[in-house]
């Protein structure tokens, strides 16, 4: 939209009200700055609250809060997405510009990768220059160190005329100096950027008119209207009333034509030249040297005839050889037949006997879909080390640099189905949750793309506990773990192909800071996994008890079997046994809970390597489990989750068929 359009919609309605946080008594304190800085890790030192501190961009999607539990409560502590300028691109921009510009700040911590000082200062300049009260946080200065760089704090903090702390947030250093000087009060910053003439010119214009603004410089104001940015930013121009507002932003649009460049390119170069003159008296850097062992390492991850083959080694040594050799193999056998089977699962038997004298109520807890001898055993032995492998390996990819690296080695190829190497986060996370990753497809930039991913997501990515079975139960048959992940990879390329010369829009951009590949800290990475892990036990071990009951009450009832009844001319279409049938209605309640589901139908031999390997490429693409649908419906709308689920369900069925005629006309064995 416009920004005369939307200037002048939104003069003639009603103001909006103001965001629930802002009613907050406590001053407030922004973390803001560039994705992959850690301005997580640093809101964890100031609140002793944990956020997930992932290497990689994209971390934080929605605005965290929490009290300022190193200075007393006093303050309000807020973590906003990540951005570049205050001219908002993508959504996460959008968030934390509005944070930036509606909410009166007592203090705005500018958080900046200390070695990668110089393309981030730009920003900086910008919050100067639009009065806020900015502290500039140089974190990592230990790696900046570490690689020659010298940064002068306090002649930087001269020259900007704001405080500047040096910190390294994972370890707590520098955050002494930090609190000191956010307990000094507020500092309001006072500076300008110079720009060439063109552009003075057409600031100098606009600037005048929206004096009384109180929570925006007007000279920022006058850039933001020239850069015709979202709606967020641009209805604070809306305060000046419905006729004016329109014709500043008319005159805005005049005045962004006649200059030789977008106002994008004018800003960024005037910003660079001037943080290249005060870092030319306020820092060193090391001479151009031979290119050192992690940057060649770096530059391998990413190239295509070196990058595919590292990431052929990390999904076989990571996920195949950790998750599904160890998590679903040794770990699952040991819980399942001496946890379970020997010991446990009789002791239900017997507790139940003796307490429950009615045996429909007795099967509610220990019949075939007990909530204590399938919930909690699909939950506890089969899911759960799955789950933890997948959590750990994740873990060390995320705090090594990796997933920044495989983004940028992807970007060419996402851009054929409609998406770009930023893609990446949101569908890796896939593999350790759908109905995560499907919230997080609000960090791509346009709407086309966040339907594309959550299609894709929805038809094409299994959750780690999914993974985690589907490739314990192939690893006995590796012709059939092929078959099935070439599959995958092909329904994944072809469907995102598709969906992208059906849905309209222009091609996706990509822009990414890359971290410093670096090996993975122990403490991160365990923090990471018991987070996870305890995440898991309190949001998904619920779930299949719940799903155990609702079976039951479906067996019950009978309602089960009339579905089941109707799936099973569809499986023993696919050639599988009927009893898969119910491994399928399994999957709709969870997806992971389908293939354990198939576990103990190849646990049982009911199912050669021919059948598993259809009825794992069957489930793996069939219908979203109803945590997923539920996100899918809150992001994209019912319509949409509907459609979703019923293209899913029949490619799913479609493939199935068609692979296990392929299988039968050429004899296949696996």
């Amino acid at each position: 939209m416009g920004a005369l359009t939307y200037l002048r919609r939104l003069a003639s309605s009603k103001p909006a009200a103001p965001p629930p946080a802002a009613a907050s008594r406590r001053p407030r304190v922004l973390l803001v700055g560039s994705p992959n800085v850690g301005k997580s890790a640093l809101f964890n030192r100031l609140t002793g609250r944990y956020v997930a501190v992932s290497n990689y961009p994209g971390t934080t999607v929605e605005v965290t809060r929490g009290r300022s539990k190193a200075l007393e409560g006093r303050f309000e502590i807020v973590d906003t997405p990540g951005m570049y300028s205050l001219a908002a691109i993508g959504e996460e921009e959008r968030v934390a510009c509005r944070l930036l510009l509606n909410e009166p700040a007592y203090a705005v911590l500018h958080v900046v990768d200390a070695k990668n000082i110089e393309r981030m200062l730009g920003l900086t300049l910008q919050l100067i220059e639009a009065r806020l009260p900015v502290i500039l946080v140089l974190n990592m200065a230990d790696e900046a160190r570490r690689l020659g760089v010298r940064i002068d704090a306090a002649a930087l903090a001269r020259r900007l005329g704001i405080p500047v702390v040096a910190t390294v947030a994972t370890r707590g250093r520098g955050m002494a100096e930090l609190l000191g000087a956010l307990d000094a009060g507020p500092h309001p910053a006072a500076g300008r950027v110079e720009y060439d003439h063109e552009l003075e010119r057409a600031i100098t214009e606009l600037q005048g008119e929206l004096v009384g603004i109180d929570t925006l410089a007007p000279r920022t104001g006058a850039l933001l209207l020239l850069q015709d940015v979202h709606d967020e930013v641009l209805h604070l121009a809306a305060r000046l009333g419905g006729e004016r507002a329109g014709l500043l932003a008319e005159r805005a649009g005049q005045l962004r034509r006649t200059l030789p460049h977008s106002v994008h390119y004018h800003v960024t170069l005037a910003t660079r030249q001037q943080a290249q003159k005060l870092l030319a008296q306020t820092a060193a850097f090391p001479p151009i040297q031979r290119v050192q062992f992690r940057e060649r390492l770096s530059r391998l991850c990413m190239h295509p005839v070196t990058g595919f083959p590292l990431l052929a080694a990390v999904l076989y040594f990571g996920l195949y050889g950790f998750v599904g050799r160890l998590g679903a193999g040794v770990l699952v056998d040991w819980l399942e037949t001496h946890l379970f089977a020997d010991w446990l699962t009789p002791h239900f038997h017997h507790a139940a006997e003796a307490l429950i004298p009615w045996p429909l109520w007795r099967d509610l807890f220990v019949g075939e879909y007990g909530v204590l001898t399938l919930g909690l055993r699909y939950a506890v032995a089969i899911v759960l080390p799955i789950v933890g492998t997948f959590f750990l390996a994740f873990s060390i990819l995320e705090d090594s640099g990796y997933l920044p690296r495989l983004a940028m080695l992807l970007d060419r190829l996402f851009k054929r189905i409609g998406l770009n190497g930023r893609a990446v986060i949101p569908i890796v996370l896939g593999f350790g949750c759908d109905s995560m990753a499907t919230l997080v497809t609000r960090t791509l930039e346009t709407r086309r793309e966040r339907i594309i991913a959550s299609f894709l997501l929805a038809l094409a990515i299994p959750c780690s506990a999914q993974l985690g079975v589907i490739m314990g139960l192939l690893s006995a048959h590796p012709a059939g773990l092929v078959v099935w992940a070439a599959c995958m990879g092909g329904i994944f390329l072809l469907a995102g192909h598709l969906a992208a010369r059906l849905l309209p829009g222009p091609g996706p951009s990509f822009y990414m800071e890359l971290p410093p590949l670096r090996l993975p800290r122990p403490a991160n990475m365990l923090i990471k996994t018991y987070s996870r892990m305890v995440w898991y036990f309190r949001e998904v071990l619920p779930l299949f008890l719940l799903a155990s009951v609702l079976i039951w009450l479906g067996q019950v009832s009978g309602v089960f079997g009339v579905i089941v009844s109707c799936l099973k001319p569809m499986v023993r279409a696919l050639g599988l046994p009927e009893g898969a049938a119910v491994a399928f209605l399994f999957g709709f309640f969870r997806r992971d809970y389908g293939a354990a589901g198939l576990y103990d139908l190849q646990h049982s031999g009911a199912l050669s390597g021919v059948q598993l390997t259809v009825a794992a490429i069957t489930l793996t693409l069939f219908l979203p489990c109803i945590a997923q649908f539920l996100i899918l419906k809150k992001e994209r709308g019912w319509r949409m989750a509907l459609l979703t689920s019923l293209v899913v369900m029949v490619v799913a069925f479609g493939v199935g068929l068609a692979a296990s005629t392929i299988f039968g006309l050429l004899k296949v064995t696996l």
